[in-house]
Parts: structure tokens; C-alpha cells; sequence
């Protein structure tokens, strides 16, 4: 059922956001990021101990382009 949309002021949109006003079936965002991260970058807790001697890592990227996030529904 259509509706009516008064005036709207969008301050900002994220870079994966979605904004729609109106009717709709699906809306699917979607987003690639390639991280890196060291040994232990992403433990959570209280009282951590985290040993890693001499760890390094190793942000070198050979290929000039990564897959894509074609057809990716």
C-alpha cells in the first residue's frame, strides 16, 4: 500500500547503508573488506595473556586484484 513521505533530511549514509523510502521486495547491501591481522588481534576478555614471541604480519599483496563480490545474493 503506497504511502505519503514528508520532507526527510538525510545527514549521512554509511558506506554499506541502505536508504529507501517507498514500497520494496528485497534490499540485499553488501560490502567487501580484506583485513589483516596480527597473532591475538582479535581475542576479547579480562586477563589476557597472550604470548606471541616474535610474531609479524604479512600485509604483501601479490595479486592485483582480489575476487570480486559479483553475483554474491
Amino acid at each position: 500500500m503506497p504511502g505519503f513521505v514528508g520532507a526527510v533530511q538525510v545527514l549521512s549514509i554509511g558506506s554499506s547503508g541502505v536508504f529507501h523510502i517507498g514500497d520494496v521486495f528485497q534490499i540485499q547491501p553488501n560490502s567487501v573488506v580484506k583485513t589483516f591481522a596480527g597473532a591475538g588481534s582479535f581475542n576479547t576478555g579480562e586477563n589476557l595473556n597472550i604470548n606471541n614471541q616474535q610474531s609479524s604480519t604479512n600485509t604483501y599483496d601479490m595479486d592485483g586484484i582480489d575476487q570480486g563480490n559479483y553475483l554474491n545474493l
